[in-house]
């Protein structure tokens, strides 16, 4: 296990607005392997608006999990091409969720230690946003 500092910028344009909101977040997390997975964690802040709340990526070649416990909780898979259905839970409430992933490139360079991911996906949030995300994770 080895702690990593991880840079995580989320693009999101809502279809209905037509609005384009940029998230930023520097963290620090953890880094390990397991099998043929790269599992990466690290503490929501108040920035994200999900203090309370550990997020856990599981990373494999053309694949990548984002799994959220705590004030949120939150299951979501990216693999090219798929359609994944889950729910979102909120403190005020729960909301059904669908993905439709359109991109993942996962770039791993163990010496020295370097991952990035950039995932390009829709996203239905039932009754309350539908939009285009592209996210970009850089890990070193």
């Amino acid at each position: 296990m080895r702690e990593t500092l991880i840079n995580i910028k989320t693009v999101q344009l809502d279809f209905a607005s037509k609005k384009e909101d940029v998230i930023e977040l520097v963290t620090e997390g953890l880094f390990y392997e397991e099998g043929d997975f790269s599992i990466l964690s690290y503490d929501e802040s108040e920035i994200s608006g999900m203090k309370g709340t550990k997020t856990t990526l599981t990373i494999k070649e053309g694949f990548v999990s984002m799994k959220k416990n705590g004030s949120n909780t939150s299951l979501m898979e990216f693999e090219k091409g798929k359609r994944y259905k889950s729910s979102y839970k909120t403190p005020y409430g729960d909301m059904s969720m669908e993905i439709l992933t359109k991109d993942v490139s996962i770039t791993k360079e163990i010496n020295p230690f370097n991952i990035e991911i950039n995932i390009e996906y829709e996203i239905i949030v039932k009754g309350f946003l539908e939009g285009k995300n592209k996210m970009h994770i850089m890990v070193s």
